[in-house]
């Protein structure tokens, strides 16, 4: 598809979008499996004016409902597959389209008889134009409101420091429900003018196969583990220039590995939903294992005491604060916790802990707010953990995050069972069916009498996950 058809496309798409009575500001709800036609989409939504809201296409019918009600979006656009459960949303009152993976369905019949001119609306940098539902400790999902400036200023820096050129090839095989798939790497290839093997989804065999025809690729740390066993890795690599990680923690060791297997040194870099790139290790010099570099320009980072909020010193271990005008406008409609978020200064809390080197290489060590990533995908242990104490035969549960050689960390619950209570795994599994999306689901659950608590009674996570570090990596 060439970039003329891509612009024709999205103005027909637009042009319905404003049919349906979609106005500036109006929410477009989106729950779509991977396509053009999905690119599509995001595109016409912008040039309407609207507000992207991408929703993970794993999320059930009871996590949609909140979503919906939260947002109230005047489009819903889903595959046709879930479209007779969304019409029994409790207070649903956007209009219904359908898009499948193809690329048909009834959102495609309404705009391809319409006029591919369109007068695309224009937004002034703090308009917003997407909303991402991140999960929040107490379990009830926010959703972080990125500005058009917040998206371009972060897709114009990455371009150049990354060196994106109009003949790039990027090799794009991540979910564009999420930042890293769709305002990193879908953005910072459209603004270069570059092109894009747009792949449905990550098959090691499929992104073997495109390698050998890229220059560029971004994937998340678990891709690059199962590439390592492909055995036409060493001979794909020839015409890349550069593999970029993100989306959570790579590995030293697999970093190390990918280095002598293929003589590139992997670009890890770091970012949240609320800011998209924070930081990003060189593209000329040295990328550290283990470490994600220095803040990317524009950005301001510091390191924080974690009592007095006092910037810390070299080297010493803090909360990772951020300003620039990549950081997102707040949560919508959470007025009370966007400002709990930011510092009287216009920084904004991450909740990530780290400290900077000597050469302002940033190391992350931790993060406060108990975030689980697997797969690239934030999980947050609360809302599993509400799912899991809502069975009856359950007392009280704790979610971890343990070390995973795949998925980089797996989610897995301690559970102890009600008094005279026996469950297993299975049975577990089979209640939060319907109630957790597959990727929130704990790889193994962990049966105990007691939760370890300290003085003050709270559940020391830390604890369990020294207990259980080694479970998913069979170390002695």
């Amino acid at each position: 598809m060439s970039f003329g058809e891509l612009f024709r496309q999205s103005g027909q798409v637009a042009n319905a979008l404003v049919a349906m009575g979609v106005k500036p500001g109006d929410r477009v709800a989106v729950q779509v499996e991977k396509s053009v036609s999905a690119l599509v989409l995001y595109l016409a939504v912008l040039r309407a004016g609207a507000v992207f809201l991408p929703l993970n296409t794993s999320y059930t019918l009871n996590e949609l409902t909140y979503f919906v009600g939260d947002a109230e979006p005047t489009v819903i656009v889903c595959d046709p597959s879930v479209e007779c459960q969304l019409v029994l949303l409790p207070g649903l009152r956007g209009v219904i389209k359908t898009l499948d993976a193809r690329g048909s369905g009834t959102l495609t019949t309404a705009s391809s008889s319409l006029n591919d001119e369109f007068a695309t609306v224009t937004r002034d940098a703090d308009d917003l134009a997407a909303i991402l539902y991140t999960s929040g400790t107490t379990g009830r999902a926010k959703g972080a409101m990125l500005s058009h400036g917040n998206l371009i200023s972060n897709a114009e820096t990455l371009r150049e420091l990354w060196r994106f050129q109009a003949d790039d090839v990027l090799l794009h095989a991540l979910p564009i429900y999420h930042a890293h798939g769709l305002f990193v790497a879908s953005n910072v290839a459209l603004l270069a003018g570059a092109s894009m093997w747009f792949l449905p989804r990550f098959s090691p065999d499929a992104v073997i196969d495109a390698m050998a025809h890229s220059t560029v690729m971004m994937g998340v740390p678990t891709h690059y583990v199962r590439l390592l066993k492909h055995p036409r890795l060493r001979q794909s690599v020839q015409s890349v220039r550069l593999f970029i990680s993100g989306s959570a923690p790579l590995l030293p060791a697999t970093h190390i590995e990918w280095a002598t297997a293929t003589g590139h040194a992997i670009l890890e870099r770091y970012g949240m939903t609320e800011t998209c790139m924070l930081t990003s290790n060189p593209y000329e010099g040295d990328r550290i294992p283990g470490s994600v570099g220095p803040a990317i320009p524009g950005v301001e980072l510091r390191v924080v005491d974690l009592d007095t909020g006092s910037p810390l010193d070299r080297n010493e271990i803090g909360m990772i604060e951020v300003k620039g005008p990549n950081v997102f406008r707040g949560y919508w409609r959470r007025p009370e916790i966007t400002a709990k978020e930011f510092r009287a200064e216009g920084y904004f809390v991450t909740g990530d802990l780290g400290k900077i080197d000597e050469r302002g290489y940033l190391r992350i060590v931790g993060r406060d707010k108990d975030l689980v990533i697997t797969g690239g995908l934030n999980v947050y242990p609360r809302e599993v953990e509400a799912e899991i104490d809502a069975i009856p035969d359950v007392a009280e549960s704790a979610v971890i995050g343990i070390e995973h050689p795949d998925f980089g960390e797996g989610v897995t619950a301690v559970i102890v069972p009600a008094n005279g209570a026996s469950l297993n795994e299975a049975e577990v599994l089979a209640r939060l069916e319907g109630r957790l999306s597959n990727f929130k689901k704990p790889k193994r659950m962990l049966f105990v009498n007691e939760l370890p608590r300290n003085a003050m009674g709270k559940v020391q996570k830390n604890v369990l996950r020294e207990r259980y570090k080694h479970l998913y990596t069979d170390k002695a």
